[in-house]
């Protein structure tokens, strides 16, 4: 079955970096656009990323563009986001997510499956 899992999160200081991976198993990867996105406590779900099945395209949320690179290779079936210059704002727990298709939607709509989720926490 289809599986996503986070991985690569935890507490960071402001103007520090994280890399979180999402590996995925059950589909291949290659076929599909991805997504990350991220909820804050108390807030709705964001979409902050996302990248085109072969990789040629990304997209960011304005809150983050800049900061964060999505990035994914197709042959590990695997995921990433590098977090850069984070703000305690930042702090969520963030989710990967599969598209329907191979093109970002630039929202968290017409995703199928999502992943659990990696806490990250920006504090000093």
């Amino acid at each position: 079955q289809v599986q996503l899992v986070e991985s690569g999160g935890g507490l960071a200081q402001p103007g520090g970096s994280l890399r979180l991976s999402c590996a995925a198993s059950g589909f291949t990867i290659s076929r599909y656009a991805m997504s990350w996105a991220r909820q804050a406590p108390g807030k709705r779900l964001e979409w902050m990323s996302g990248i085109s099945s072969d990789g040629s395209k990304t997209y960011y949320a304005g809150s983050v563009k800049g900061r964060f690179t999505i990035s994914r290779d197709n042959a590990k079936n695997t995921l990433y986001l590098q977090m850069n210059s984070l703000k305690p704002e930042d702090t969520a727990l963030y989710y990967c997510a599969k598209a329907w298709g191979r093109e970002v939607s630039g929202s968290t709509d017409e995703h199928d499956y999502w992943g659990q989720g990696t806490q990250v926490t920006v504090s000093s």
